[in-house]
Parts: structure tokens; C-alpha cells; sequence
């Protein structure tokens, strides 16, 4: 994960490195080790309006800026629209101007397999909300496109039982219903018809075993 942080940054022209209001971790330390020192990198402070004393801010901006040289420190509240024009205002001079990378009909750069998975994906957490963690994966086993038919065949990666248990539900009526609403959002984006089966598999350790992290498309 780290690799592709840095590998990132090499090729952006600004960084936006955000924290919480009065709140840096041993999480924060990690990443901020990761900016890159040739590089703009803007500190944008968060949640301004969830702080109750005010004046702890000033001294949370002085201490974030003994850590790191900082372009510019930016406190918004994103979640309120506070602040965040400034934010833009700041970022501007640092965007160069050049032509579209894609054309305006281009809506993404990522492939059809890649949009499937988001798609079980945003089903699974949506419709499960906190009843599973984030560990859980989503991998596409074949995607087989037959004329204006779509065969898609996918995979939900979990490590425990209990999970899947879960996920499957009550004679599998959750698997059903997140596999029918997410059919319905590729029909939808592909504008074709979609087939697609979709299983729950355990696979323990995955999120700690580079191999595994690999060949589900974790760099």
C-alpha cells in the first residue's frame, strides 16, 4: 500500500493531507511520513465545526506545523461547506492548465470488471451497513460479454464463517437481493443485460497475505 502512495504522489502537482480538528495519530504520523518534500502539500484540517473551544485551533495548527512544511494549512468543515472555496482558492495556482486527459463522454478509465465489483461492492456495504467489516473483497471470477449479454460471475471474499453466514442470510434472501440490485446497476451502466451469479467463499488471512491481495487486484 505504501509503494502505491508514493508511486502516486510522484505524479500529482498538489497534495491535500487531511486530519481531524485537534486530532493527530500515530495513524497521521504514518501517512505524513509518505508526503513528498518537492511537492505543494496543503494541510486541510476538518471538522472545524464540531469543535466546541474554538480556541484549541490555533494551537492544533501550530503544532501541525512544526511537523511538516505545509504550503498552506486550510481548517474546513466539509460536511458544512465552511471554508471550502478558500480551500479551492488555494489549490488553483498550483493546477497547471492542459487538455482532457479523456473525452467528454468518458465517464471512467477503469474496465468493465473493475466496474462490476464497485457495483456488488456499494450493494454489499449499502444494504449490510455495519453488519460487516471492511476487510470483506470483491473479486470477478469471469466476465464473458456474448453479443448484448454480459455473463458475470463473481466472488465475495470473506475470512470468517460468521460472515458469510451473514452476508448470505435467512435462505440466502441478503445474497439474493444484493446480487439482484447490483444486476439491475449493470444493466443500467453496461446498457445491456447481465446474467450474474454471485458466491460468498471464506478465504482466511487474505487481507494479510501479499499473494492473495494480489490476484484480487491489490497492488
Amino acid at each position: 500500500m505504501n509503494r502505491v502512495v508514493i508511486q502516486s504522489v510522484r505524479d500529482v502537482d498538489v497534495v491535500l493531507f487531511v486530519v481531524e480538528t485537534t486530532h493527530f495519530d500515530d495513524r497521521d504520523a504514518l501517512v505524513m511520513r509518505l508526503l513528498p518534500i518537492n511537492k505543494p502539500v496543503i494541510l486541510v484540517v476538518n471538522k472545524i465545526d464540531r469543535l466546541a473551544e474554538k480556541s484549541r485551533l490555533l494551537p492544533f495548527l501550530a503544532i501541525m506545523n512544526e511537523k511538516f512544511l505545509f504550503t498552506a494549512i486550510v481548517p474546513v468543515s466539509a460536511e458544512k461547506d465552511l471554508q471550502l472555496l478558500e480551500l479551492i482558492n488555494v489549490i488553483r495556482p498550483y493546477l497547471p492548465e492542459n487538455p482532457p486527459l479523456f473525452g467528454e463522454n468518458e465517464i471512467t478509465d477503469r474496465s468493465e470488471r473493475f466496474i462490476a465489483a464497485e457495483l456488488v461492492r456499494e450493494k454489499l456495504f449499502r444494504l449490510m451497513g455495519e453488519e460487516i467489516p471492511y476487510s470483506i473483497s470483491v473479486a470477478i471470477d469471469q466476465f464473458i460479454i456474448e453479443g448484448d449479454l454480459r455473463k458475470i460471475y463473481v466472488s465475495i471474499i470473506v475470512e470468517k464463517g460468521s460472515q458469510k453466514s451473514i452476508i448470505i442470510g435467512k435462505n440466502g434472501e441478503k445474497l439474493k437481493v444484493i446480487a439482484t440490485q447490483a444486476r439491475k446497476s449493470m444493466e443500467e451502466f453496461f446498457e445491456s443485460r447481465v446474467y450474474l451469479e454471485v458466491w460468498v467463499k471464506i478465504r482466511n488471512g487474505w487481507a494479510d497475505d501479499a499473494q492473495a491481495l494480489k490476484s484480487l487486484g491489490y497492488e
